[in-house]
């Protein structure tokens, strides 16, 4: 399993839905022609998970209560609202940027600090944006898929707008930096206690985990380019790369 799943929530689901079944290597993945690189780097990762990472989370969970450990995540998903606003906002989009700026606020109060998801049981739906996904909605494609150490599955696209979301995730500003690292390290333990049970589920099925994790990472970066409602996809034998974000043009 990837470091990258911390980052990309509802992957799993998704690529289960879209890999069930799928046990060997197929042909070369146009949209991933770096695979050989890729792998091994999501060796790597794999390997820093499996050491550090899952161990740790498998006692955040043992010790920690569920309300507590829902009560971390629904802060850390209120913080990540707040740069989701400002992307809706960049890519002009009124409702997403209302909906998310509500949230904020909503959660920010009522849901004290963001404990409480107040938001989602008033039907405030959340839409995650982040400034690869702005860039996207400016017109760049996605370019080709990409593993990075560490942070898992992205393209080309998401590794340029690193260093912005970096700096739009307010959890990074915290002062000091050493408090700015617990924080940090707490969020991607939440966030990886949250797939321990999808990861032994993929564990236990006889899937390629690699291909898995990349299906599923580009279906949900379609789904929302797209705004959750992606072309159909092109057959087998008639392969179109996922790095278009444009619908096919209609023939007169």
């Amino acid at each position: 399993m990837s470091l990258g799943a911390l980052l990309r929530p509802g992957l799993w689901g998704l690529g289960l839905l879209v890999l069930s079944g799928c046990a060997t290597i197929k042909t070369p993945d146009p949209r991933d022609p770096w695979e050989s690189m890729n792998r091994s780097i999501y060796s790597f990762n794999d390997v820093v998970d499996r050491a550090v990472l899952k161990p740790v989370a498998t006692g955040y969970v043992a010790i920690i209560p569920g309300v507590i450990r829902q009560g971390v995540g629904n802060v850390f998903g209120n913080v990540s609202d707040v740069w989701s606003a400002v992307n809706s906002a960049l890519a002009a989009r009124g409702k997403e940027t209302g909906d998310n700026v509500g949230r904020v606020l909503v959660n920010s109060t009522v849901g004290i600090l963001g404990l409480f998801d107040v938001a989602t049981d008033l039907k405030i739906d959340k839409h995650p944006a982040d400034f690869g996904l702005t860039l996207g909605r400016w017109g760049f494609k996605t370019g080709p898929f990409v593993m990075l150490p560490l942070l898992g599955p992205s393209t080309a696209r998401g590794a340029i707008a690193l260093p912005l979301d970096w700096q739009g995730d307010l959890t990074n500003q915290i002062t000091p930096a050493n408090t700015m690292y617990a924080v940090t390290g707490l969020k991607l333990v939440s966030k990886r206690a949250d797939f321990l049970a999808a990861g032994r589920l993929m564990e236990g099925a006889a899937i390629d985990s690699y291909s898995f994790l990349r299906e599923a990472y580009l279906q949900r970066q379609r789904y929302l380019d797209f705004d959750g409602n992606p072309p159909a996809e092109p057959l087998d034998n008639e392969p179109t790369p996922a790095t278009d974000l444009q619908p096919p043009l209609q023939q007169p």
